[in-house]
């Protein structure tokens, strides 16, 4: 866990050294204020931390590969910040979402930006890494947008599959992580095998992670997880739990997803529901599996007793 802690430190020292560089200030101010806004309102640095401790579990120097953390967590900004848009969300880790506290031209052109400043960052690696490092980041950054596109399309397409979802948010949340981690390996010459399988270990430990998130999203403590809890009810997210309660009890789950319904009611609804058909319990089943098997992917890279497995163990026992 000490690794881990250091790890956050350096980056949150990189990141801290951006935030008042050359790179989030210029001359057109509004452009840069938002992203400085929405990397000061924290958040876990899962993805950054990632690529480090990616580096440092293949022997490499952690330091070596700041400029590929920072390019994640800036890509992950920016897709939040157009994500938020597209959920029309009021809050973002607790506090207003860039175009509830500018507006939403604002927010587009900023994110925009962020964009670009992900593959300024990207392109401060060494020039023997950078043409593979860009393929695994271009590769993902298209992933991550189908898997959005998909999870807009599900809100209002019937027949959705638990298979369909699981792709979704493999696209949407855990390549990033597995993109995380391979840009890690790459930086300190990891083999291919190895890398591969920490790509695994990525895909499985964000699926895990995402199948929390949704969750959370019913069952969380609004003070401890910064956004509106019950949004994904609300806008009939085709989650996990949305899709098993519908196959468990599709006519006590109808009257509760009519546009009319109050929407506190509905959601203290929908979760009593997910609770008494056991939806919820079989959820977090769901969960488990694909966090055993990122473990599994873990001993495959011989990184068994690694500061990952820290890592993974407090990403599962997180309460945000």
């Amino acid at each position: 866990m000490q690794q881990l802690n250091d790890l956050t430190r350096l980056y949150a020292d990189y990141l801290a050294q951006e935030l008042v560089g050359p790179a989030l200030n210029g001359p057109a101010d509004g452009l840069y204020a938002p992203q400085r806004y929405l990397l000061n309102l924290g958040g876990k640095r899962l993805r950054p931390v990632l690529v480090l401790l990616g580096t440092q579990a293949c022997g490499g120097d952690p330091r070596a590969a700041l400029p590929a953390a920072h390019a994640i967590e800036l890509f992950h900004n920016f897709s939040l910040l157009h994500d938020d848009i597209m959920d029309a969300a009021p809050l973002r880790r607790g506090q207003p979402t860039v175009h509830t506290k500018w507006d939403t031209n604002t927010a587009i052109l900023s994110g925009d930006a962020m964009l670009v400043l992900a593959y300024q960052a990207l392109a401060k690696l060494p020039a023997s890494a950078l043409p593979q490092a860009l393929q695994i980041f271009n590769r993902t950054a298209l992933e991550v947008c189908e898997g959005q596109q998909w999870d807009m399309e599900f809100e209002t397409q019937s027949g959705i599959s638990e298979a369909d979802y699981l792709r979704m948010i493999q696209y949407k949340t855990s390549v990033l992580l597995g993109c995380a981690l391979q840009l890690g390996a790459l930086v300190a010459g990891a083999s291919a095998e190895r890398s591969e399988a920490l790509y695994r270990f990525g895909l499985s430990l964000g699926t895990s992670f995402q199948i929390h998130d949704d969750l959370l999203d019913a069952f969380g403590e609004p003070g401890a997880v910064g956004k509106q809890v019950g949004g994904d009810l609300l806008a009939h997210k085709k989650t996990m739990l949305f899709l098993r309660l519908l196959a468990a009890a599709p006519e006590a789950a109808q009257p509760w997803l009519q546009p009319d319904v109050d929407s506190d009611a509905k959601v203290q609804a929908l979760c009593a529901l997910l609770e008494q058909t056991g939806v919820r319990a079989s959820v977090e089943a769901e969960r488990a599996k694909h966090f055993a098997d990122a473990l599994l992917a873990l001993d495959d890279a011989g990184l068994e007793d690694s500061a990952l497995r820290a890592f993974a163990q407090a990403l599962w026992d997180r309460k945000f």
